[in-house]
């Protein structure tokens, strides 16, 4: 009975680290596509690094971000 608790609980935490580390795969997935994009048309990348876009950047990845939470929370409920 203990051997069975102990592969249980081993399972859940190895299915909770699965999603988490999908969702942070895709969420850096997102990232890289973003920037080949801006790189593939022509634009500086070095764009988002300048004072005036800094902050614009940083709440776009922030969106990113709690949408990838979201999504891993809707992943692991099902």
């Amino acid at each position: 009975m203990m051997v069975e608790e102990t592969l249980m609980w081993s399972t859940q935490w190895l299915s909770r680290f699965a999603v988490a580390l999908g969702g942070f795969l895709i969420f850096v997935g997102i990232i890289l596509i973003g920037v080949f994009v801006l790189i593939f048309l022509g634009l500086d990348v070095s764009i988002l690094e300048s004072e005036k876009y800094r902050m614009l950047s940083l709440w776009a990845l922030l969106a990113i971000g709690l949408l990838d939470l979201v999504s891993g929370i809707i992943l692991r409920r099902r």
